[in-house]
């Protein structure tokens, strides 16, 4: 009994441990970044606007009953989320981020080296380490508002630079071309002000002479191996996002009684249906299974709106609307095997 009552608390408590984000801590002393960035500035954007993004996010996640959820899985689907998950989440990964690839140069010590696989992938995508800094200064330079400039890794392997605008990244469903981060340059005015004012140009000059390339190298080396890369192409496919989101406005409506959104958007539910069917299927899940699964959902969709425009009745409506439901996950399924 006493054994059963421990292990009940303790699986409590672990739970309850593992929902939370935490602050990470600095490699380094506030006022160890000088040469690039004021300890002022780096106390207050750490200890103040990032501790802020950890707070909020705890919230908005135990709001929005998203309780251990990954970090990852957050971002993964930040449309689907709340404006305060999506804009938290993105705050305390791209900080984090942005702290690990920070390293002050020690007077008279070498330089950080980069392996020789970034540098080779750097000059195969760029040219050269100074058109990589061009063109992440570029991006970061014209960034209109507050964001962040990228160097990512995408699911082909390929280096990219991009700029996205608030607390996105490239790991979000919002994001045009999606990757996994191994560089992020904060533009908001919060990581520079204090010492560079409107000079946003002055400070990226001045942030890049921080960049540890041992860390960002082996930050390359990770991404190239990580599974996650799978999954951003698997889930990056915008035909099957619409879809789902149709799906999830009409069905999720209609198991709370709610017909009216289905009997307006099954026509939406069916041409989306058509669209995924005709789409090109992302390689690492191209087999024959799920091109079937997709017919079949077309079908499913089709007579689904014949039935609503027959105006049919609810309950039969809903037993199709379940069918095309089980049907869609069947494919997702499917994309995860």
């Amino acid at each position: 009994m006493k054994f059963t009552l421990f292990a009940i608390l303790f699986f409590i408590s672990g739970t309850s441990i593992a929902q939370e984000f935490t602050l990470p801590e600095l490699r380094f002393s506030y006022d160890s970044y000088e040469q690039g960035i004021d300890a002022q500035t780096m106390e207050i954007h750490h200890s103040k606007h990032h501790r802020g993004y950890v707070r909020k996010l705890n919230k908005a996640v135990s709001e929005s009953k998203l309780e251990g959820k990954s970090l990852v899985d957050l971002l993964m689907y930040a449309s689907y989320r709340s404006k305060a998950v999506r804009n938290n989440s993105g705050g305390h990964y791209n900080h984090t981020l942005f702290w690990e690839i920070l390293s002050p140069k020690i007077k008279d010590s070498a330089p950080y080296p980069m392996t020789k696989d970034l540098e080779n992938a750097i000059n195969k995508y760029f040219g050269s380490l100074e058109n990589l800094r061009k063109e992440l200064s570029a991006a970061a330079a014209t960034r209109f508002g507050s964001g962040w400039a990228w160097l990512f890794v995408t699911p082909n392997k390929e280096l990219v630079v991009s700029s996205s605008p608030n607390q996105d990244n490239p790991i979000m469903d919002v994001s045009e071309v999606r990757g996994i981060p191994i560089l992020g340059i904060d533009v908001w005015e919060h990581a520079y002000y204090l010492r560079y004012q409107n000079k946003r140009g002055d400070y990226l000059s001045a942030i890049w002479s921080l960049l540890d390339w041992s860390v960002i190298s082996e930050k390359y080396t990770a991404a190239l191996k990580d599974p996650l890369l799978i999954r951003i192409e698997r889930e990056n496919w915008p035909e099957m996002n619409t879809f789902h989101k149709v799906l999830a406005k009409t069905f999720h409506a209609a198991e709370k009684n709610d017909f009216k959104p289905i009997r307006l958007l099954s026509g939406d539910l069916y041409a989306n249906a058509i669209l995924l069917q005709d789409s090109d299927i992302p390689q690492s899940i191209l087999k024959p299974k799920v091109a079937s699964a997709l017919i079949r959902l077309e079908k499913k969709c089709s007579m689904l709106h014949k039935q609503i425009s027959k105006n049919a009745k609810n309950k039969s409506i809903m037993k199709s609307l379940s069918g095309v439901h089980d049907v869609f996950h069947e494919v997702q399924g499917l994309c995860h095997d």
